[in-house]
């Protein structure tokens, strides 16, 4: 059995870590360099760095502080954003990314995930999508950090991506985004059933029982963030916690 991962993501606005509820209401929390460190340190077995305003504002993500993480962390890392050619990859995976994620951009322009995949392979592809649930028993997809609702189907969707070559799915849920009453189960299990590749539940951990939850119905990773911010779950606990639900996790990196 392949071992469970968890994640840390630092969703970064203008050089600044922060975070928001339901991708609303956004506060400042931290340097990213400094809080990228101290994951690497206490045992998180990946970090993403999500750039929350490039797409939308229609520019390159900040190459200088992805540099800066690179250089201080011991994880795989990866970086998304303002991603939305293969020259931004190159970009990115020289100044020290270990995979890209796209997300707006892979929408408007689906064979930016086959392009990228057949250069660098499809390790290195992250398919991140912002799901809603809609009135019809399924998930929107929507672009521009949660701010455009689309035609997509959120599963659909994913198993395009997989088709056109992205190495991971990371499905954030805008409904419990920053609640912290749990991942959005339903979605992520349904995930899990119908995609080979790996998926990354990301939105709404609140305790170590979420990441358990999640996990159990066929997530491979779980990624959260203010839950690790403010050091409201230890990730040494929460590592040992899952070991003892007989969950395949990790050692420290």
């Amino acid at each position: 059995m392949l071992a469970k991962r968890i994640i840390a993501c630092l969703d970064v606005d203008h050089g600044r870590v922060v975070k928001g509820t339901n991708f609303k209401d956004i506060k400042d929390v931290e340097d990213p360099v400094k809080l990228g460190k101290r994951y690497s340190d206490e045992g998180i077995d990946e970090l993403v760095f999500y750039d929350i305003t490039a797409s939308a504002e229609e520019r390159s993500l900040f190459i200088d502080i992805v540099e800066q993480i690179a250089q201080t962390i011991r994880i795989p890392f990866t970086i998304g954003g303002g991603i939305s050619s293969t020259e931004d990859f190159r970009r990115v995976l020289n100044a020290g990314a270990d995979k890209v994620s796209v997300n707006s951009s892979a929408v408007l322009n689906p064979e930016l995930i086959r392009e990228a995949s057949n250069h660098f392979g499809k390790q290195c592809v992250v398919l991140s999508i912002d799901a809603k649930r809609n009135d019809k028993d399924s998930w929107s997809v929507y672009i521009q950090g949660g701010r455009k609702k689309t035609d997509l189907d959120a599963i659909e969707w994913a198993k395009k991506g997989e088709e056109l070559g992205a190495g991971e799915i990371c499905i954030n849920s805008i409904d419990t985004d920053g609640v912290k009453q749990g991942f959005d189960l339903e979605l992520n299990r349904k995930l899990a059933e119908e995609l080979t590749i790996p998926v990354i539940a990301s939105g709404g951990a609140g305790k170590m029982e979420h990441f358990k939850d999640v996990l159990e119905v066929g997530a491979d990773a779980a990624l959260a963030a203010s839950v690790f911010h403010y050091k409201t779950i230890d990730v040494k606990k929460l590592k040992d916690f899952l070991k003892m639900n007989n969950l395949a996790i990790r050692d420290k990196f």
